[in-house]
């Protein structure tokens, strides 16, 4: 089969195309005839040798077809999702032909959607969900901050939350993405800066924070809440640099809640990938409830271009590749 292939740790030219072997079947596995997947930022950490795991083929996420499942848990021809369970990391993952994911990292995505919007889905849509129905516990009248909001997560967090009836305060860096928040459905913008709960207008009323900025803002996001508030703390746009001198006892509001969410849990037994309704999701889509299109797609033959623009910070939401 055709596979791009990490040779080395580095740039662009490190992705290679090479023909590998198929995946065999595998009990507890399913073979997954790939048709899309999606581009993430973790694949350019990956790219880069700064992550401590990275398989021979990256990717991290797909959708595509059933091939095999020796355990009967998927039917053979079904359209899945996988995402995470090592694809990537520590098996290879999505940028191929065909790739063997865990069972538990694989989920039904049956839609009338063309694959490059089923490709949008898995990693972006799975984590928002889990971060504002589990985490945040978000729902319809609350008023939500999302911090980092022009990312693909934050994008996808903002329509979800939108779509169940939650009020929200976008932050971006760039004033100029404030139209394209607005027409997400952000009730209004503000410019992310450090020191936001000393300006924004309905500090101490909020009910929600969901921080993609990082360590750098998070007890900034704190500041903001209302008593029995909560904050999720579920990206690191702003870097990985330490809270200096953390001290909860000292720096943290009373009666307010933090916890932290990261999509690699998908499939372990407290986060099963089940738990999460991509099947919905998928059908919101195909319905026109929701918008999944992706703002660049690309096919298998342009994957160091698509590493280009998301190194260049060019893409302003979510990015696909499919096969032709």
């Amino acid at each position: 089969m055709r596979a791009i292939v990490l040779e080395k740790f580095g740039g662009l030219d490190s992705l290679v195309y090479k023909d590998i072997p198929e995946p065999e079947p595998q009990a507890g596995h399913v073979v997954i005839e790939i048709k899309a997947f999606g581009i993430n930022h973790a694949e350019m950490h990956m790219r880069r040798g700064e992550w401590a795991e990275a398989a021979p083929v990256s990717g991290i996420e797909c959708v595509g077809i059933v091939k095999s499942c020796p355990g009967g848990e998927f039917p053979v021809g079904a359209k899945v999702a996988a995402l995470m369970g090592g694809l990537g990391r520590t098996i290879n993952g999505s940028y191929a032909q065909y790739t063997r994911a865990p069972v538990s990292n694989v989920a039904l995505i049956e839609a009338d959607l063309p694959w490059a919007e089923l490709a949008a889905i898995p990693e972006s849509y799975a984590t928002a969900w889990t971060c504002l129905f589990r985490n945040l516990e978000i729902k319809a009248g609350q008023l939500l901050v999302i911090r980092g909001a022009t990312s693909s997560f934050g994008q996808a967090a903002l329509k979800l939350a939108v779509n169940a009836g939650a009020r929200v305060i976008a932050t971006t860096r760039n004033r100029e993405r404030f139209a394209l928040l607005q027409k997400l459905g952000a009730e209004r913008c503000e410019v992310e800066r450090p020191d936001l709960s000393k300006d924004i207008a309905e500090a101490k009323q909020i009910d929600a924070v969901l921080n993609l900025v990082g360590n750098s803002v998070a007890l900034d996001s704190l500041a903001m809440l209302r008593r029995g508030g909560r904050t999720c703390l579920a990206g690191f746009l702003g870097g990985l640099a330490p809270i200096p001198d953390f001290n909860p006892l000292l720096q943290m509001p009373s009666g307010v809640h933090l916890s932290f969410f990261g999509s690699f849990v998908f499939g372990t037994p407290g986060f099963p990938l089940s738990d999460v309704p991509l099947q919905q999701i998928a059908k919101d889509a195909a319905a026109g409830r929701l918008d999944v299109t992706p703002v660049r797609v690309f096919r298998f033959d342009e994957i160091r271009e698509a590493h280009r623009v998301m190194e260049a910070n060019e893409a302003g939401g979510k990015m696909v590749v499919v096969h032709d």
